[in-house]
């Protein structure tokens, strides 16, 4: 199981970098219309403190930027908070793709850790009534919920007319 989940969350890691490595920085904020708000530079930035959030129901430490907080942490539909198409105000593509991969490794050393017994332990989260274990908790947010936001991803990059980059791996 552990190993399962570690492939599927490093296959997200390659997808989110190849879905950005060839978008000018000028655009990584940009927006192309009504429904594609969520531009890669803040969708990149929510999975890292997803990430945090996860190593944190892990047991780790969270860690992320503070000064990343109001860019990043959203709390999904219905929060109406739209990300900034503000290039200034967000960390450059390759310190959030760095970032990332920082989290990304923490969340991977932290799920290799983990005692086999922790998988079904309940959790209090806002999906507990369907996902009501730490297992459960771990497979949506390292497999569902960035998938979400890579689809997001590659969503814009459709609209932005950029050559899918699923079709590159």
């Amino acid at each position: 199981m552990k190993k399962n989940l570690i492939n599927a969350y490093a296959l997200n890691l390659h997808y989110a970098k190849d879905l950005v490595v060839d978008v000018e920085e000028k655009l990584m904020t940009h927006s192309p219309s009504k429904g594609l708000e969520n531009h890669p530079a803040f969708s990149i930035g929510h999975l890292i403190s997803g990430a945090a959030m996860t190593a944190r129901s892990l047991g780790g430490q969270y860690v992320f930027d503070p000064k990343w907080e109001d860019l990043f942490q959203r709390n999904g539909p219905g929060d109406p908070r739209l990300p900034d198409s503000n290039t200034a105000l967000y960390p450059k593509k390759e310190e959030l793709l760095n970032e990332l991969e920082n989290q990304h490794n923490r969340v991977e050393k932290l799920i290799l850790e983990l005692k086999d017994s922790k998988w079904i332990e309940p959790v209090e989260w806002r999906l507990s009534k369907f996902l009501p274990t730490l297992g459960d908790l771990l497979y949506y947010m390292c497999i569902i919920h960035e998938s979400n936001h890579l689809g997001q991803v590659a969503a814009w990059r459709r609209a932005m007319d950029l050559p899918s980059a699923l079709a590159r791996m």
